[in-house]
């Protein structure tokens, strides 16, 4: 006798559902159809989805505005000039500068043996670097290698690492 391909799953939010399970091999199809009564219905995992997305949009959207203001808060305390680039590289761009220049502080004054003399000379390197796309690119790395990145920027006449270019 073959196993069966149409289920009926009673779904978790209390609506039944037939579904065809012929795509999966026999000796999955019980446990599958166990998962899915375990969960929402097609039509009410969408709903919930889109106000999920809409709240997570709206969250997200307040979570870059306080971030923004943050960092433009730092910026003006610390002398830090505006970056060049188009609005939203110039919006990210001084985003991750403040959160790489914070964390940098962190790794190296508070936790490491800079001393405040050092990290204004570090934070006098900072401020020509007014490219935002320079800041952007420099997002994933290691608070620590701050120095080290600042003075490969100082010392390239390039615009970028190709030697062809």
């Amino acid at each position: 006798m073959a196993v069966k391909t149409l289920w009926t799953i009673d779904h978790a939010c209390g609506h039944t559902t037939e579904a065809d399970l012929a795509d999966r091999s026999a000796d999955r199809r019980a446990g599958y159809a166990r998962w899915l009564s375990a969960r929402d219905c097609t039509d009410c995992w969408r709903a919930a989805q889109g106000e999920d997305a809409e709240s997570k949009a709206e969250w997200l959207a307040k979570k870059r505005a306080a971030e923004q203001a943050e960092a433009r808060e730092w910026s003006e305390q610390y002398r830090m000039p505006d970056l060049e680039g188009t609005d939203r590289a110039i919006a990210w761009g001084t985003r991750c500068r403040h959160q790489l220049v914070s964390a940098a502080y962190t790794a190296l004054v508070l936790d490491g043996t800079t001393s405040e003399a050092e990290w204004e000379a570090i934070e006098d390197a900072v401020r020509p670097l007014t490219r935002a796309g320079w800041w952007i690119d420099q997002r994933d790395a290691d608070p620590a290698d701050l120095p080290e990145l600042l003075d490969a920027a100082a010392e390239s006449d390039r615009p970028n690492e190709n030697p062809h270019f």
